[in-house]
């Protein structure tokens, strides 16, 4: 049985929509939803084995996928990914940008480099891929652009390296909007929150408790969403039906921003099935319960 969405097939039929971190999580979910619903995928990403994997998983199901190996924050590489995929592909209808990463730290802690390489992996390479992707076909033929954001609302104590970053997607993205509306490229956002994918499985052994005890706690569902309630997000964007959207943000976070501590107190959430549309989805091993880490 292969991806089960929730979109009708072939939704994507002669489209090529490229993904950024489509080696792992999101991305790779993503990924796969899009092939099956009939897109050539084009994988961008560092490590050339994950994207080799996803590639052969993608195959196997029946779906169509090239792979890319460049980091984002080089911008002559991308340059040159931006040209072998049209040269691939022959199009980009559109783009996915989800590639990114943070990690836990005091704001005091954070040394210059470390905060200047987080903010040039979660925004200035995300910038360079969608204005090449723009530039050189989408300016001409129009297209559909995604970019990543986060749960950043009312500022992300612990990640506010990341914070910066992901606010200056959403404010470039909706300053996008508005100068390429004339060329018929729609630019969106997407904010995950607490959600159960393998990105999770990047931070350190010292956050074990926090994800696996505390998190769904303060999210008024009281769970984690799955990579496959993002992916059905980003789908939706990407699509025809979002044809009137654009310079706008979708959340995908259970609610979180909305709960007020002290104003309200959460209670066990009811009749809320989590959807899980991906049938290679694993838990992270930091949330497996039954896994020493």
């Amino acid at each position: 049985m292969g991806y089960q969405s929730v979109f009708k097939d072939d939704l994507f039929a002669g489209q090529t929509v490229v993904i950024t971190g489509g080696g792992s999580g999101i991305g790779r979910c993503t990924a796969h939803e899009l092939a099956a619903l009939g897109a050539e995928v084009a994988l961008v990403g560092r490590n050339v084995d994950k994207l080799r994997a996803v590639q052969d998983e993608i195959r196997s199901d029946g779906g169509r996928v090239s792979i890319h190996a460049t980091d984002i924050r080089d911008e002559v590489t991308v340059i040159d990914v931006v040209d072998a995929i049209i040269s691939d592909h022959g199009r980009i209808d559109g783009l996915f940008n989800n590639a990114g990463g943070q990690y836990r730290a005091p704001l005091e802690s954070i040394s210059t480099k470390g905060f200047e390489a987080v903010v040039r992996n979660n925004l200035t390479g995300g910038f360079i891929v969608m204005r090449e992707v723009y530039n050189k076909w989408m300016k001409t033929h129009g297209g559909a652009i995604v970019n990543m954001i986060a749960d950043i609302w009312n500022g992300w104590p612990n990640f506010a390296h990341s914070a910066a970053a992901r606010g200056g997607m959403l404010t470039l993205s909706e300053s996008a909007a508005t100068e390429w509306a004339a060329a018929g490229v729609r630019v969106n956002t997407i904010a995950p929150g607490a959600i159960a994918s393998s990105g999770l499985d990047t931070y350190d052994d010292k956050d074990t408790d926090f994800l696996r005890n505390q998190v769904a706690r303060e999210i008024p569902l009281q769970r984690y969403g799955t990579e496959a309630e993002v992916s059905a997000a980003v789908v939706f964007l990407l699509s025809r039906g979002a044809s009137f959207i654009t310079g706008t943000c979708v959340r995908v976070d259970g609610g979180a921003p909305n709960a007020k501590p002290g104003w309200w107190d959460l209670q066990p959430a009811e009749h809320n099935t989590p959807f899980n549309g991906f049938h290679r989805s694993a838990l992270p091993v930091i949330l497996d319960v039954n896994q020493t880490i």
